[in-house]
């Protein structure tokens, strides 16, 4: 996906987060719900969270300098991952703490002796489905993108194998916000209907259980792009054809490849050439090989190829 995609859809979760937030925040103060509040807690955090998402897009598009000569491109991967930090704790940890402290207010009242009732539900219920539309705008926006870039890949194998994180992320985060919503609907209703005021708390439980699970997923996708993953299965095989074709190699003795962002990555060869060949030779086919992977995979930023010499009679003994 390229930058511009990626950005269009982040502003767009930031612009529906953003008035979503407002209005839940409204909805709260007249109904006091436990749930509405967890829910403009996440929303609020969303939209902080896609502020964070666009620090680290600007951030990965600045130049490699001397004191990162590989580039910034995995500052998107680190900024990424403290959006599943936000996650957890402004998501998923408050949402539990709220639900617990719901659940508590909700046995001193019924022990005391007074009322329960939820004040002014038709706000709540009016907020979470103007909520419900503009949250799934933003989600069916992320997910065309999600689905264009995953072709026939599953949902699973693409999130897993994805190197472009800002998608990934806002992907979960809509689907669980929308989830959410309807977890918080869920509560609001089923308090009404039943006249049992902890169907509240319950649903707020369930958001703060939800958002965690969310922010373990962006986590662990996040920090494995951290620590180094390599370059996608497509482009290493490509690369291996382009070896095994170029003229002068005998074998391709190693591959090493990082992941440094979404649009590119390095690779590390070690090629075994013909004995024949002079060094002015072997030289010159590097070059030429080089070539080749930039103009057939352009991803491939930095390309760093050793040498070796074909031995027959090592070859032929074994070693």
């Amino acid at each position: 996906m390229s930058d511009h995609g990626s950005k269009k859809v982040v502003i767009l979760a930031l612009t529906a987060n953003f008035g979503i937030a407002a209005a839940k925040f409204v909805a709260f103060m007249f109904t006091a719900s436990s749930a509405m509040l967890a829910e403009a807690i996440h929303s609020l955090a969303d939209t902080g969270n896609q502020l964070l998402l666009l620090l680290g897009m600007k951030r990965a598009a600045k130049p490699p300098d001397e004191r990162h000569e590989f580039g910034y491109k995995m500052e998107s991967y680190f900024w990424s991952f403290i959006v599943a930090v936000m996650l957890f704790s402004l998501g998923g940890l408050f949402a539990l703490y709220e639900g617990a402290h719901k659940l508590h207010e909700l046995n001193v009242a019924v022990a005391a002796g007074k009322p329960t009732t939820m004040e002014h539900p038709s706000v709540a219920l009016v907020v979470l489905g103007v909520s419900i539309g503009l949250e799934g705008w933003s989600w069916l926006a992320a997910t065309r993108h999600v689905n264009r870039l995953r072709g026939d890949q599953s949902l699973f194998g693409f999130i897993q194998d994805s190197k472009a994180t800002e998608i990934i992320v806002i992907w979960l985060e809509d689907t669980g916000a929308l989830i959410g919503l309807l977890l918080a609907l869920a509560g609001v209703v089923l308090t009404l209907v039943t006249g049992n005021p902890y169907w509240d708390a319950y649903s707020t439980f369930a958001i703060g259980a939800l958002l965690i699970a969310i922010a373990f997923v962006v986590a662990r996708e996040t920090k494995s792009l951290l620590i180094g993953e390599p370059a996608t299965k497509e482009s290493q095989a490509a690369i291996r054809k382009l070896v095994g074709e170029a003229e002068g190699v005998t074998a391709l003795v190693n591959m090493r490849s990082m992941q440094l962002g979404e649009d590119e990555f390095l690779v590390a060869l070690k090629v075994q050439w013909q004995g024949s060949l002079s060094a002015n030779e072997v030289s010159r086919l590097t070059n030429d090989l080089e070539a080749r992977i930039r103009s057939a995979i352009p991803r491939a930023r930095f390309i760093f190829v050793e040498p070796d010499t074909f031995d027959p009679a090592k070859a032929k003994s074994g070693g």
